[in-house]
C-alpha cells in the first residue's frame, strides 16, 4: 500500500489521519499477536503494539491541544490491514511478518512526512521523529525476522 498520510496541508487533518493510521495499525497488531504460532514472536510483536498505543495516546493529546475531535476507531484501511494478516495466516508466521512489514512501510512514511510539516510545533516534530524511529525499528525487525524463518 502507498499511504498519502503526511501530505495534508492542514495540521489538524494530519493529526486526524495519523490517529486513523494508528487505530488501523493497532488492529493489525492485535490480529498478528493472535495468529502467530510462535509465542516468542507474539511477545515481541506485543512490545511493538505498546509503542503504537503510546503513539495513539500522544496523538490524542495533540488533538486536544488543537481543539479537534480525535477519531475513536480506524478507517476503511483497517479492514485491509487486518485482512492481509488473516490471509497471510494461511501461509504461516513468516508470511504474517512480511505482511506486517508492508503495513509498517506506511507508518514509516507517514511519520517521516509528519516530522517535516511546516505547521507542527517543535514538540510535535520531536514526537513525530521518535515515532518514525519506532516504526523503522518495527519494520526492520519484521523484515529480518521473516527472512530468518
Amino acid at each position: 500500500m502507498v499511504t498519502m498520510v503526511g501530505n495534508e496541508s492542514d495540521f489538524g487533518n494530519l493529526v486526524k489521519d495519523l490517529i486513523y493510521l494508528e487505530h488501523d495499525a493497532i488492529a493489525a497488531y492485535e490480529s498478528t499477536i493472535e495468529r502467530l504460532d510462535d509465542k516468542a514472536l507474539s511477545a515481541k510483536v506485543a512490545e511493538f503494539h505498546q509503542d503504537h498505543l503510546q503513539h495513539l495516546s500522544t496523538l490524542n493529546q495533540i488533538a486536544v491541544e488543537l481543539g479537534i475531535e480525535a477519531p475513536t476507531d480506524g478507517d476503511m484501511k483497517k479492514m485491509l490491514t487486518t485482512g492481509k494478516v488473516a490471509l497471510a495466516d494461511l501461509f504461516g508466521d513468516s508470511a504474517i511478518l512480511k505482511v506486517m512489514k508492508t503495513n509498517e512501510d506506511d507508518t514509516v512514511t507517514a511519520y517521516e512526512r509528519a516530522s517535516r510539516h511546516e505547521d507542527a510545533r517543535v514538540e510535535s516534530k520531536e514526537f513525530f521523529l521518535k515515532a518514525h524511529q519506532d516504526e523503522v525499528r518495527h519494520r526492520t525487525w519484521f523484515e529480518t525476522t521473516a527472512k530468518q524463518l
